[in-house]
C-alpha cells in the first residue's frame, strides 16, 4: 500500500538513526518499526513487578502516635498561619 505519512521530528531523527544502524531503506525500517510497535506485548506477570522491600525494627515510638494525623493537622495549620501572618 503507498500513502503519505507526515512524520515528526523526532521520529525522523530516529528512522534516520534506525536507517543506519541496520543499513536499512527508509520503507524497510519503518515498516520494521510499525511492525514491533503494533505487535501484541507479552503480559507481564505479577511476580515481575513485585518488590521485596526490607523490614527493620524501629523500637518504641517515642510519641503517641494515636493521634499522629491530628498532630500533622495543627502542625499544617500552625505552618499556615505563619505563613498568612508573614504575607508569603
Amino acid at each position: 500500500m503507498r500513502t503519505t505519512v507526515t512524520l515528526d521530528t523526532d521520529v525522523q531523527v530516529l528512522l534516520k538513526k534506525a536507517m543506519r544502524k541496520h543499513d536499512a531503506s527508509f520503507k524497510q525500517t519503518l515498516n520494521d518499526a510499525i511492525r514491533r510497535g503494533l505487535a501484541p506485548q507479552p503480559k507481564a506477570s505479577a511476580a515481575a513487578h513485585t518488590f521485596d522491600f526490607p523490614a527493620y525494627h524501629m523500637g518504641q515510638p517515642l510519641v503517641d502516635l494515636t493521634k499522629a494525623n491530628a498532630l500533622a493537622g495543627e502542625l499544617e495549620d500552625q505552618e499556615l498561619i505563619a505563613r498568612m501572618q508573614r504575607g508569603a
